[in-house]
């Protein structure tokens, strides 16, 4: 059991909202073990309890190496943003951050969200899907077609860069969010939401705590946006949304956004949608720019090995992945006791530190970020040099998810794989 269930005292409540965000991805690692046939751990089990099942997945199977990259397909938009019907501050707002052409998600979906439709769109991170559909809503509540906006994200940075967007389209204008996540004070969300904000941006377990104390009630909202369920499902969250779902007014708009679409969520958004009009935005494989090496470290201490990496100069921005938490505070210490400037990221890490450390990476303030699975699909970070696997994945998507965060805007990324 993780500390965070000893910890559901009512007079500590951050730590009781803590617990429940966490829950989604203890969940998913539980269900991941039970998949491998070497697991020997039972379900809910602490990975740091016993041995870490072996990983049967071997990457030096999908090696590839990239010779030029590889061109996305040239989308040719239908419309510039002039062209959508928008209120002119939100036009004079798009115009300031200098979009012209949309993105091929925001130019089939715009024009239906603002005539109220609702939507399925079959795209990923990277896509422009946020502005997709927070520009639409956004004009909607300006013009009265809508009154609040519920926007549900899988992970806390995903939640935190949908609310700065947010932000930066909202300029000038009257309208208000809260931002309802876990690691993070509770109370200056209640604060928040008896403003009666029109937009709440916020993660699943945080909410539905929100909702059990009266501080919530998703009937108020006529509108709501599930992003990137897939990795809802993946994390194990599903019941909550399920939960939320049932507690929405028959009579919505609604919205949902996923990168894949597997059969278990086809009875969720029968039951979420209405006649929605469905957009697939076909993207290449993350993976198709990332020139991918293993390196076997045989005798060599595996640190020594990541040290005589990082001194080369190629290696500018370089993203490393670790199984677990102690492993990542471990390596941390070891490699600031070596010189090395480095920011780390996982589920026991404040959300201030995880915020922090992430906004560093990004500004180029340090150069090496050390970070966990789960915590790690919030990270969208375009000019990332190098993916390093300190640790196996332990499923080929996960593989594919990690050095699928280089190799991006337009470069040729290098992931390296140590064995």
């Amino acid at each position: 059991m993780s500390h965070y269930s000893n910890s559901r005292k009512k007079s500590d409540k951050s730590k009781r909202y803590t617990s429940r965000d966490e829950r989604g991805s203890k969940k998913r690692s539980s269900s991941s073990a039970m998949k491998r046939k070497s697991s020997s751990s039972p379900r809910g089990a602490s990975p740091r309890r016993g041995k870490r099942p072996v990983v049967n997945f071997d990457p030096s199977l999908f090696m590839k190496k990239v010779e030029e990259q590889t061109a996305a397909q040239v989308y040719v938009p239908q419309n510039t943003f002039s062209d959508f019907a928008l209120e002119g501050q939100l036009h004079e707002n798009i115009e300031k951050k200098g979009y012209v052409a949309p993105t091929p998600i925001q130019d089939q979906a715009i024009s239906h969200l603002l005539e109220g439709r609702d939507v399925v769109g079959a795209a990923n991170t990277g896509t422009g899907k946020t502005a997709a559909f927070l520009i639409p809503l956004i004009n909607n509540v300006l013009t009265g077609k809508a009154s609040r906006v519920l926007v549900i994200a899988p992970t806390r940075e995903l939640a935190i860069q949908i609310r700065e967007e947010f932000k930066s389209f909202t300029e000038q204008t009257n309208l208000t969010s809260v931002l309802c996540i876990g690691g993070v004070n509770i109370n200056f969300q209640i604060k928040g939401l008896r403003k009666n904000p029109t937009f709440v941006i916020g993660t699943p377990g945080r909410l539905l705590d929100l909702e059990e104390n009266g501080m919530i009630n998703f009937g108020n909202y006529s509108s709501i946006v599930l992003d990137e369920v897939d990795r809802m499902l993946d994390m194990g969250f599903i019941k909550d949304i399920k939960h939320i779902i049932g507690k929405l007014p028959k009579k919505r708009h609604s919205l949902f956004f996923s990168a894949t679409l597997p059969k278990d969520l086809q009875n969720l958004m029968s039951s979420f949608l209405r006649n929605p009009i469905s957009i697939s935005v076909r993207t290449r494989e993350s993976a198709e720019n990332v020139n991918q090496e293993v390196i076997k470290v045989g005798a060599q201490n595996k640190v020594e090995l990541l040290h005589d990496l990082l001194i080369k100069p190629e290696l500018k921005k370089v993203l490393i992945f670790l199984r677990t938490k102690r492993v990542v505070d471990k390596l941390a210490k070891e490699l600031t006791a070596r010189g090395f400037v480095v920011g780390l990221i996982h589920g026991n890490r404040s959300q201030a530190q995880r915020s922090k450390a992430l906004q560093a990476f990004q500004a180029g303030k340090t150069n090496i970020l050390l970070a966990t699975d789960v915590v790690s699909r919030g990270i969208d970070i375009d000019d990332i040099s190098h993916v390093i696997n300190f640790d196996l994945p332990q499923t080929y998507e996960d593989y594919i998810h990690r050095i699928g965060r280089t190799g991006r805007a337009n470069k040729i990324g290098q992931a390296i794989t140590l064995v």
